[in-house]
């Protein structure tokens, strides 16, 4: 199939984007494409205009402060890999994005479109959540900050309201902070099938699963079984039957899914909290 017809515009700025998403109605936004294209031409999605973000530069910039990593939404996974302010500051998200796709994938994607689609069985909203990030939403109204905790709320669903268009991440900086990352797919590549993206930051535990129910989600009762270290890695392992949302797809069963998140969990709980 092919999309429906629509007009095209290349935003130059973000305030010109947010114009144009405001004169709209049904306006998307086109960074990488790696998901919107597809919807397009399965006619999932049939914007009357489509708003290019790509070229704008200030969502490609990558900035370093004395407490902060600041992320444009418009850097894609393969520039992400490559950034030596990445491997320093936030070494997670490199390890998870060499799991995403494909070389021909990454070097289009973004962050951002990543992020703002949330799809449940992508790393990079998981990462987020580990790392305690900020993700920076503007519109006519303004830039909003939004907790990545408080981001994902659904199936593809975000707190990004109508017109907002997510601009920048922001992961503050921790000395000390370790990280952990594993997840089973069927291929490399492939979406997984269970995820985790941890981060420890002294007796603190952030987890991060994906692929384990409609959204990326923490979990809490694992997460505190941890402040003991690795004498509580089976206490979490037990806490996660809580924590996860029994989640059955044509995959793999609900028992199996969770059974595979404890793996991960302790797999990931060796590294991250590795002195």
């Amino acid at each position: 199939m092919k999309p429906a017809p629509f007009d095209y515009v290349r935003a130059g700025s973000v305030a010109e984007a947010v114009g144009l998403l405001a004169a709209h109605e049904g306006a998307k936004l086109l960074a990488g494409g790696q998901s919107l294209l597809p919807a397009l031409n399965f006619r999932l999605s049939a914007p009357g205009l489509l708003v290019d973000i790509g070229r704008i530069a200030d969502l490609r910039r990558i900035d370093v402060t004395a407490t902060m990593l600041r992320i444009g939404a418009g850097c894609t996974h393969a520039t992400l890999l490559d950034a030596p302010e990445i491997a320093a500051h936030a070494p997670l998200i490199a390890t998870a994005l060499a799991h995403v796709a494909h070389p021909a994938i990454r070097s289009r994607g973004t962050i951002g479109g990543s992020l703002a689609n949330a799809d449940p069985a992508a790393e990079l909203p998981a990462c987020m959540l580990a790392l305690d990030a900020t993700i920076i939403a503007e519109g006519q109204a303004g830039a909003r900050r939004i907790a990545a905790a408080d981001f994902f709320t659904g199936l593809f669903e975000t707190a990004l309201e109508p017109g907002e268009i997510l601009t920048a991440v922001e992961i503050p900086l921790v000395p000390g902070r370790r990280h952990g990352f594993a997840e089973l797919a069927r291929r490399h590549g492939d979406y997984a099938l269970v995820g985790l993206a941890a981060a420890a930051e002294g007796d603190a535990v952030r987890l991060g699963f994906f692929a384990v129910g409609h959204a990326a989600l923490r979990a809490p009762a694992a997460e505190r079984a941890l402040a003991d270290g690795a004498a509580g890695i089976e206490a979490a392992c037990a806490a996660l039957a809580g924590d996860l949302p029994p989640h059955a797809d044509p995959e793999i069963s609900a028992p199996v899914r969770l059974h595979l998140a404890r793996v991960l969990l302790r797999r990931v709980m060796k590294e991250c909290l590795a002195p």
